[in-house]
């Protein structure tokens, strides 16, 4: 199979394994291009391709952009902070007046769970979701698979948690579901408040006790808590949740074996995670970044091919 199932990449949840194995294939060449000294391919040198952030971004825009660049396509870049969304203009006008320039591809990341769906629904480019809200960050969920499978040979049958503010991270659903596919089994650790109630119907483990939990595991993905979403208090203090949930250095040592440490970032150096554990040889979190390039110029590179000329 060359060609991507689908039309547009809205959530992981539309992939068929077949999808993601061909995302992951295609990020191998291109890993190979962003190594060498000359990293950019002339593939998309016809296409051009809108970066829309509706919410603040470092990793994910700075890597979209380049994955477009690499790819030699012609990029725009809006931001809804300076923009006439700041006057009441609303999204799909917005879209539309930016396709009237004749836009291929739209990236977007936006506050709605939908908003990428829903765009995709109503106009004829292709759409890549960026995040939406708490719902899914595809691109994300794919580069997290695709870092296990570069450190470990491969997903399936491996144990992963992913520890933290589940309730609010976009990014733990799209782990799920592309773990889930490629056949790993997922956990979720984290206070009572901060887990979804009805998360195990999505197959998953639920686990309250980090230890534990980093026992079970060969992967640990340690989530931010999302205090920018956090509309009441789910647990008394960040020092009390860094006691009870952040992974020390200690901790990470003194387990059954030696365990991956993941994190999609930004990281909150001493609440999540401390230091000693972000910058040690069993971290991956730098590579993560490495790969978001590759696995998104895969995702561009798959999605062009469907643009009808």
């Amino acid at each position: 199979m060359n060609n991507l199932s689908v039309e547009h990449l809205t959530g992981i949840r539309d992939l068929t394994a077949e999808d993601i194995d061909l995302i992951f294939k295609t990020a191998d060449s291109f890993k190979d291009v962003i190594n060498r000294p000359i990293k950019k391919v002339p593939s998309l040198r016809d296409i051009t391709i809108a970066n829309l952030f509706f919410e603040n971004s470092t990793r994910t825009r700075l890597s979209f952009e380049l994955a477009e660049k690499r790819l030699s396509a012609d990029v725009v870049n809006f931001s809804a902070s300076s923009s006439s969304v700041k006057k009441g203009e609303t999204l799909v006008d917005t879209v539309n007046n930016i396709l009237s320039m004749k836009v291929d591809m739209v990236v977007m990341r936006h506050p709605n769970p939908g908003a990428a769906k829903f765009l995709s629904d109503r106009i004829g480019a292709r759409v890549i979701n960026a995040g939406d809200g708490t719902h899914e960050h595809p691109t994300q969920g794919l580069l997290d698979a695709y870092s296990i499978r570069e450190r470990l040979g491969e997903v399936k049958g491996k144990k992963v948690v992913i520890v933290g503010d589940i309730l609010h991270s976009r990014v733990a659903l799209s782990n799920i579901y592309c773990l889930q596919k490629l056949g790993a089994e997922v956990m979720v650790c984290g206070p009572t408040t901060l887990i979804p109630k009805y998360i195990h119907e999505l197959g998953v483990k639920v686990s309250h006790n980090l230890r534990e939990a980093l026992n079970w595991c060969d992967v640990a993905n340690m989530l931010r808590i999302q205090l920018e979403r956090q509309e009441i208090k789910y647990f008394p203090s960040l020092r009390e949740y860094s006691m009870l949930f952040g992974l020390n250095k200690a901790l990470l040592d003194s387990l059954d074996k030696k365990i991956i440490i993941m994190h999609p970032g930004p990281i909150n150096r001493g609440v999540e995670i401390t230091s000693d554990v972000a910058d040690s040889d069993q971290s991956i979190i730098l590579n993560q970044v490495e790969n978001g390039v590759a696995i998104r110029m895969a995702v561009i590179y798959l999605l062009a091919a469907k643009i009808e000329r």
